[in-house]
């Protein structure tokens, strides 16, 4: 070889060693023995020994980072290398920046490139064209094999057939169709999400809902439906992910998820999580299997998680929260088209802030919130009046079944655990008593089981015991009375501002506000599409609920109408 030079042979040579994906790196393990291979190469050319760089097994070099091609890069760069090894041109770099960066560093230092097929020498003209020859022919080839790769992919998509991953509560049935899966514990807890939801209204109360009754959910052990499944409490990302994939209301979906590409530090960045709107997605096919809810539910559910929202969307109107405020996220400026915030003091008030923060301009509305509160739920309840015997019966109901989820799951994980230990039972009768090491280990995982099993019993025990005795005839008598008087209902200690709130929303979706002289003008959109309009006085600069009547005032001690002046001035 008479382009290895003495000069070559005295510095160090190294062997770039890379795998593109994590799948080869397990699988292609012949690829991987040629490459280290190429030590021995090394040494039958001249060198004593070679160093191999390994630390991009599992890396594309598609144009992210790579520590072992940054290594490399530098180990050249500080003149030390004679000779760079590798299986093909393929394997150093796959696009042309990183391509043409290593033949300028090569080129500069005088070092070698040698692959199966020949030495180069970077500083020749001759071998410096075929080298980018060879770049540019991997680079293409790369691009060939991606796009013949996402094609084959999305026509098999728009045939409903693509599965990469099945989500729980899904098997595969063949190649190219899923089903529901057979175990009753994992379709009862997915559909007991569904439910919560439903009740709820938000992801984050089903999670507290979830952790505070101790129900466990089920998860893959690793990223392959294939793999082992596990009962866990859940967390956040696995209640939103049920909530919000459409598989479970039977539809077929792809390319849920787009890719946004960024260049960080001078390399390129891609991100593969950005959701899209379900009206973009590329491939979506309704009624594809069985589902758990419908199309027309998963669409409610998927609006009102947008709602819940808070501050992220310009017509969301935000999650339910505890203040004393009924109206929070409903009210809408009618001059700027803002929403109004609330402000909680002595009392609480709604405002629009409008260009009051950006542009220092004045506030567009404010007025104090009880009145308008008062006179709005009055609405809603003149309204939801010929409902109240049915909301009655359904509250009835929905205290029977309070309780009767929570007992359901335990007993599908009783009978589930009590198969386990059997089995395990199985499994050490059927193994060789005088064999220790394998009769000691079925023996643990038996005691396990049964520990499980007498676990789940005590806390089955337990729940019955504490379960709430049912409706008396009394109070039956008395829900119903609530139900045919909604205001008694509606002011009845034990109706919380939550619960309110969430009333008023199930009936109107949103009420554009405005102020003209002393009166609060307002256009009531309900959720049915109707509008109504509705006046409701607003109170005088000055007075409030605190105010005392002048009558009063004037038949009260000098003394007394000195501190009411005073505090009203106050």
């Amino acid at each position: 070889m008479t382009k290895i030079k003495p000069d070559h042979l005295v510095r160090d040579a190294i062997v770039y060693v890379r795998q593109s994906t994590a799948i080869q790196v397990a699988q292609n393990l012949e690829s991987q023995r040629r490459q280290y291979g190429l030590v021995d190469r090394a040494r039958q050319l001249g060198w004593p020994d070679a160093e191999v760089i390994d630390d991009d097994l599992g890396r594309s070099g598609g144009g992210g980072r790579r520590p072992g091609f940054e290594k490399l890069l530098a180990a050249i760069c500080e003149g030390h290398v004679g000779a760079v090894f590798s299986l093909e041109a393929s394997r150093l770099a796959r696009n042309g920046r990183d391509w043409h960066t290593l033949l300028e560093f090569c080129g500069l230092v005088g070092t070698l490139i040698i692959d199966e097929d020949g030495v180069y020498d970077a500083t020749s003209p001759n071998d410096r064209l075929l080298l980018g020859m060879k770049g540019t022919m991997s680079e293409m080839e790369l691009s060939t094999f991606r796009q013949r790769s996402i094609e084959a992919m999305k026509q098999k998509a728009r045939r409903g057939e693509l599965y990469l991953t099945v989500a729980v509560g899904y098997v595969k049935a063949g190649d190219d169709r899923i089903e529901k899966d057979a175990d009753q514990r994992v379709c009862e807890a997915v559909s007991l999400v569904f439910r919560k939801f439903s009740e709820l209204q938000t992801i984050r109360q089903v999670l507290v809902w979830c952790r505070q009754e101790n129900i466990l959910l089920p998860a893959t052990a690793g990223s392959r439906a294939a793999e082992r499944l596990m009962w866990r409490l859940p967390v956040y990302p696995t209640v939103h992910h049920i909530l919000t994939n459409p598989v479970y209301a039977g539809a077929y979906a792809f390319g849920r998820r787009t890719a946004r590409v960024s260049i960080e530090n001078g390399r390129k960045r891609v991100v593969r999580s950005v959701q899209r709107d379900w009206r973009s997605w590329e491939v979506l096919i309704r009624d594809h299997h069985e589902g758990y809810i419908s199309w027309a539910e998963f669409e409610r559910n998927q609006q009102l998680i947008a709602d819940n929202a808070n501050g992220k969307r310009f017509m969301s109107r935000g999650a339910v929260r505890s203040g004393e405020a009924l109206l929070p996220g409903l009210l809408r400026c009618a001059r700027c088209g803002k929403k109004l915030n609330v402000r909680y003091g002595q009392t609480y008030r709604y405002e629009c802030a409008g260009a009051f923060n950006q542009l220092a301009a004045a506030r567009c509305l404010t007025f104090g919130g009880m009145r308008v509160d008062r006179a709005l739920a009055k609405e809603v309840l003149d309204r939801l009046q010929p409902l109240g015997v049915e909301a009655a019966l359904a509250a009835i109901q929905s205290r029977s079944q309070q309780r009767s989820e929570k007992g359901d799951q335990l007993e599908l994980a009783l009978r589930q655990a009590r198969y386990e230990a059997a089995r395990a039972q199985r499994q050490y009768d059927a193994a060789d008593p005088e064999n220790r090491l394998v009769a000691g280990e079925l023996e643990r995982r038996w005691n396990e089981h049964l520990a499980a099993v007498r676990k789940l019993e005590l806390e089955i025990e337990h729940h019955d015991a504490d379960k709430s005795p049912a409706l008396s005839q009394t109070d039956r008598e008395r829900l119903m009375a609530l139900g045919r008087d909604l205001a008694r209902a509606w002011d009845s200690p034990g109706a919380t501002p939550e619960t309110r709130k969430k009333i008023i929303r199930t009936v109107i979706s949103e009420i554009v506000v405005d102020v003209v002289g002393d009166t609060l003008e307002l256009v009531i959109h309900w959720q049915g599409g109707d509008h109504t309009s509705l006046s409701v006085r607003k109170n005088r600069p000055g007075q409030s609920r605190w105010a005392t009547d002048d009558n009063v005032v004037d038949l009260a001690p000098s003394r007394v109408k000195w501190r009411t002046r005073r505090l009203r001035r106050c």
